[in-house]
């Protein structure tokens, strides 16, 4: 199918993970040319990747990248219970084992690679760079989910018993919390039609998908001194879903040596498709100005291993 005149190719694809489940990935590719780099897509949590984000991957596609996106178990188009997340490292094994798989196909084998996660998909874009920590080029978060901000979250006392009772009733939904989408999005237009997408999750959190992305915030809270790749975090300085001081510690203490942290004054939390027009401009140039400097030849990874392999070729000449 082609979109925007005829300059993006969209495509659909589900494929069957290790578990046997049939998960859905779309990819948005230029027609005019070859991408210039790719950019693979986390999306946040009860959200899914071709209808939310597909304004966002339709201006990169613009902007020359081709740009693939995969729904999580139990997210969107995917097989599996709605809402539930039965592991989170089953989440992060399924998106890099497809991210991998589209990077070493033989047309994009020489192409940089990117990943750009929002909100939970900002925590599973951390893990999946833990997993190969030199393999992506770059990433991109926004409002990661390095920390669900306290007004988010039930009272202590009622996540004690939450926890034990996820033992007895993992899929139950039953946890007390905010709606999100509410909290997310400033455009009521927006709030709207996250609603109106049957292929986003509205009901409360399941028990053991609210223990998942408890356990694995305060995980990533631990550790983000390891983060060691090119990044760009953003968030929005209103932002109720998650915490903008755990952002400014990833730009404090990641171990990269190229980094780059943007908070932007009374903006909420759905940064690239919630807020007004003018503060998705906004938002958009920061990320293309970013991903357009990571790509010249002077920061390519490419580049890079391509003078080592020269260099290596010298000294053996030499011996």
């Amino acid at each position: 199918m082609d979109l925007e005149n005829g300059t993006v190719r969209y495509e659909e694809e589900f494929i069957t993970n290790s578990r046997g489940l049939k998960l859905f990935t779309c990819r948005w590719i230029p027609v005019n040319g070859e991408p210039k780099a790719l950019i693979f897509l986390c999306h946040g949590y009860a959200m899914e990747c071709s209808i939310t984000m597909n304004s966002t991957a339709i201006r990169l596609v613009k902007e020359g990248f081709a740009v693939y996106g995969i729904d999580y178990e139990g997210h969107g188009k995917s097989s599996g219970l709605q809402g539930y997340i039965s592991s989170f490292d089953n989440v992060v094994d399924d998106c890099s084992s497809f991210f991998t798989d589209v990077c070493e196909r033989k047309e994009n084998k020489k192409k940089m690679r990117y990943l750009l996660g929002e909100s939970m998909g900002g925590a599973v874009l951390l893990l999946v760079h833990r997993k190969k920590p030199d393999y992506w080029d770059g990433a991109v978060l926004v409002a990661p989910m390095c920390k669900v901000t306290d007004d988010m979250k039930p009272p202590r006392l009622v996540i004690s018993v939450l926890r034990k009772l996820n033992k007895i009733i993992p899929t139950w939904r039953i946890v007390p919390v905010q709606d999100v989408v509410d909290a997310a999005f400033r455009q009521p237009e927006i709030r709207a039609q996250v609603r109106a997408n049957p292929y986003c999750y509205k009901g409360r959190p399941r028990l053991n998908t609210a223990n998942e992305l408890l356990n694995t915030s305060l995980e990533l809270e631990q550790r983000l001194h390891e983060v060691s790749l090119p990044f760009l975090v953003l968030h929005g300085g209103d932002d109720k879903v998650t915490d903008k001081a755990v952002s400014q510690q990833l730009y404090d203490v990641a171990a990269s040596s190229d980094k780059s942290f943007k908070l932007y004054p009374g903006m909420w939390h759905g940064l690239l498709y919630g807020e007004t027009p003018e503060n998705i401009e906004i938002v958009f140039a920061d990320i293309v100005g970013w991903l357009n400097r990571k790509i010249e030849p002077e920061n390519s990874r490419l580049e890079r291993e391509l003078k080592l392999q020269n260099d290596d070729i010298l000294i053996s000449k030499h011996m």
